[in-house]
């Protein structure tokens, strides 16, 4: 069980995005990297292009790119803050990761 999920909102911790959150959109788990949604915005050039019947003209393409892991914490949905993330057990045998701060479940 990873201790950041696809769907969890977490905020950034170190480099040029620092304190911005987001939600995670893809992870990267052979790489520890992760997208998240408006953080860490880069910009690539693409050529024309001809595909199929149609041209595509040459164009500056914005997207998100990939953070390493190290780099975000969770945020907790009861506390709102940027938490470490723990596992426990529930009673049914169930394993959960709970916030560190305030102890409620994040599953």
């Amino acid at each position: 069980m990873q201790k950041i999920k696809k769907g969890d909102k977490v905020e950034v911790i170190a480099g040029k995005d620092l304190g911005e959150r987001g939600e995670v959109v893809t992870m990267l788990p052979k790489d520890a990297r992760l997208v998240v949604a408006g953080v860490n915005l880069a910009k690539k050039h693409e050529k024309a292009r001809q595909a199929g019947a149609r041209q595509i003209p040459a164009q500056i393409v914005e997207f998100n790119a990939p953070l390493h892991i190290s780099n975000v914490m969770v945020v907790c949905p009861s506390c709102d803050q940027a938490t470490r993330v723990g596992f426990r057990f529930k009673e049914d045998g169930m394993k959960v990761r709970f916030c560190k701060k305030c102890n409620a479940d994040l599953d």
